[in-house]
């Protein structure tokens, strides 16, 4: 089972922000990435023929970049950081072996 906190350190070994969370934190650091899980959407995902037969599952997540006051800065950062996302492939986070990244919103 894929977790937040799996998600979390995946996104830690990118070395790309300063602080990473999950959850809602009141004080975020400057620097920070934050996941969250998003509300799941539908019915769940079983093919015909049940559990045994369903080759894959899908993990709503939102990752919210927290850069710093400067609007600027903080476009750039997060453009930078999708970029390296939209480059990922082969992903293994935690024990589980990930398919695709669909990243929908820049």
């Amino acid at each position: 089972m894929l977790t937040l906190a799996d998600v979390r350190d995946w996104l830690k070994s990118f070395g790309f922000a300063e602080h990473y969370y999950i959850g809602k934190l009141d004080n975020k650091e400057q620097k920070s990435i934050g996941v969250y899980q998003r509300k799941e959407t539908g019915t769940p995902r079983i093919t015909i023929g049940g559990l045994d037969n369903t080759r894959y599952d899908m993990k709503r997540i939102s990752v919210l970049l927290h850069w710093n006051q400067n609007a600027r800065e903080t476009e750039e950062a997060a453009l930078a950081f999708w970029e390296k996302l939209r480059e990922v492939t082969n992903v293994q986070i935690g024990e589980t072996h990930v398919d695709y990244l669909m990243l929908l919103v820049p």
